[in-house]
């Protein structure tokens, strides 16, 4: 009866009694326009994108990747020293076949394209992929250290499991660990989708061309930006909204350094903004919640507040406002 009550009911809707034939002529008129859309030469029009990476088979590879990363905390089934070895195979031979053909398929459409990096010389697909995998002890050991690092520096972390289950810093710093090292043998593309996919499950933006050192912690993380030329030294910790920026977008292919360094021991807290390829901060130092800053400061510096630049008069700015303190350096007059 009810069945039948939803047949009658949607037999009187309005425009129910539209000829079905009509409607997929309008809607082959739709796709008629969608095609037409396609003539011209917009780069988006592009039908030789066919060949190029797909993204579902670069994110699987890096999904079979994370197990063997943190193999006890990724395994559905109970592991021991006995079947340990058999567990990491069965993730690393599905990431290695796909990889290869992903990153075959991206070296052949930059080449296609004329689009090789200079002073780039890599080897074949199998040959980068076979040097990540030899790779994967060292990503492991770093990764032991940034979660050490998040323990120390999280006092509401209860454990080193809850780290490696729920901290998204963790996700989009393995995730930079592993794109890293195929940015640095001149992989095209792939980097980019496996540190976005992270980008789009932690809100954290890390380009994979960011050299970062050991124990990194990002705490809460949500919105960090790391630009693709920033050097991060060891022990420096980032709270969530900074931003390690350009100061300027030079001409494409300028090889100059666009982001500033952050030195060893460096804290940078909450929607703190540092610019400028040429920016240093020193080591040790303690850089404020939403201060901007774009040149450097010597180590030891504890630099708080933003001050104020004025317009017009003598060129001049104000006296920096309460708070505004950068200790181991005077500002200049």
């Amino acid at each position: 009866m009810a069945g039948w009550r939803r047949r009658g009911l949607s037999a009187s809707l309005p425009g129910s009694a539209v000829n079905k034939s009509h409607r997929y002529d309008e809607l082959e008129r739709a796709i008629d326009r969608v095609a037409a859309s396609y003539e011209s030469d917009d780069p988006i029009n592009s039908l030789d994108t066919a060949a190029l990476p797909n993204k579902r088979a670069v994110i699987e590879a890096y999904q079979h990747l994370q197990p063997a990363l943190f193999m006890g905390f990724y395994s559905q089934r109970a592991l021991d020293r006995n079947n340990l070895r058999h567990g990491i195979a069965e993730h690393l031979y599905v990431a290695h076949d796909l990889l290869i053909a992903q990153i075959d398929r991206a070296l052949h459409y930059q080449k296609w394209h004329g689009r090789a990096v200079a002073g780039c010389r890599m080897g074949t697909a199998e040959e980068v992929v076979l040097s990540l995998m030899r790779a994967l002890p060292d990503i492991r050991a770093q990764l032991s250290g940034d979660v050490q690092a998040a323990f120390k520096g999280d006092p509401a972390a209860e454990s080193i499991e809850e780290i490696i289950f729920s901290y998204p810093s963790l996700q989009a710093i393995a995730a930079h660990r592993v794109a890293h090292v195929l940015r640095r043998a001149c992989v095209p593309m792939i980097p980019r989708i496996i540190t976005e996919y992270a980008h789009g499950k932690t809100g954290i933006d890390i380009s994979p061309g960011a050299t970062i050192g050991e124990r990194f912690f990002i705490d809460h993380g949500t919105g960090v930006v790391i630009g693709e030329t920033a050097v991060i030294g060891n022990d420096v910790k980032l709270y969530q909204g900074v931003t390690l920026g350009a100061l300027s977008v030079p001409n494409r292919g300028d090889p100059r350094k666009r982001h500033p360094t952050l030195e060893d021991g460096v804290t940078v807290y909450a929607g703190a903004t540092i610019l400028g390829g040429e920016t240093v901060i020193g080591a040790g130092s303690v850089i404020g919640g939403n201060v901007w800053l774009v040149s450097s400061v010597p180590p030891g510096s504890k630099v708080f507040g933003r001050p104020r630049e004025v317009n017009g008069g003598n060129g001049g700015s104000d006296p920096p406002p309460n708070g505004a303190v950068t200790s181991g350096a005077k500002p200049s007059a």
